[in-house]
């Protein structure tokens, strides 16, 4: 086989498909919203579940990269679950699919680890977007989500709480500045006349107090906080 015929053959395999959980306890409710996932080339529905606790026996015994959850589930609730899951699998994206449009369901639901939340009266719109978008890790909210957050930002500020943004010492801004803009350790250390050993310290604060894995990570909050050119 020559390298024309090798890259054709990659080009003719499909991507790999996105690998979800789906948890439910109306099973006509998991039926429609199967047929709507699995109808996608990226998508499949790999293990189902009728409660919370059988959402996690699943997650234990199957590969899965997605689990799309209904909030009010017997034995443990759709938000108690997905803290379970975000604690047992931590790579595991979380969405929540319910027919509650409320303020206080989607704050916990955020809490608990959910990338997303999707009205039931609108999955055959938003659904298969709102997957995709939780494993490129964007949020998806429907409009009405997105304004409450809005809403209680504003009010946050309003009340002279701190903002997001004031997480951070001012030497911890400077280390994630110098990151971004792709300086190592050594040179940071030299930089701020610090240790490299200091450098490291102010580096993994910086992962554990914004919730980030790496470098990469690191880089695009940088972006988005203003703190260099994209």
């Amino acid at each position: 086989m020559n390298d024309q015929d090798i890259r054709a053959d990659h080009a003719d395999r499909p991507a790999e498909k996105i690998r979800i959980l789906l948890a439910d306890d109306h099973a006509l409710v998991r039926r429609g919203v199967r047929l709507i996932l699995d109808r996608e080339p990226d998508l499949e529905v790999v293990a189902e579940a009728g409660d919370g606790a059988e959402a996690i026996a699943m997650a234990r015994t199957h590969d899965v990269d997605l689990a799309v959850l209904d909030i009010a589930m017997p034995r443990l609730t759709g938000l108690q679950a997905a803290r379970e899951l975000t604690s047992l699998k931590p790579g595991l994206r979380i969405l929540m699919l319910t027919m509650h449009d409320n303020e206080q369901y989607l704050f916990q639901a955020l809490k608990a680890g959910a990338g997303g939340y999707v009205l039931k009266s609108v999955a055959d719109r938003d659904l298969v977007a709102a997957c995709r978008a939780a494993m490129r890790d964007e949020p998806f909210l429907y409009p009405g989500a997105v304004t409450a957050l809005i809403r209680n930002y504003l009010d946050r500020v309003r009340h002279g709480e701190e903002a997001p943004e004031q997480l951070l010492t001012p030497r911890e801004e400077e280390v994630l500045k110098l990151v971004a803009e792709g300086h190592s350790s050594k040179e940071i250390a030299e930089l701020l006349f610090i240790s490299v050993k200091t450098v490291q310290r102010h580096r993994e604060n910086l992962l554990h107090k914004l919730g980030l894995r790496d470098r990469l990570e690191l880089t695009r909050y940088a972006i988005r906080a203003g703190l260099v050119e994209p």
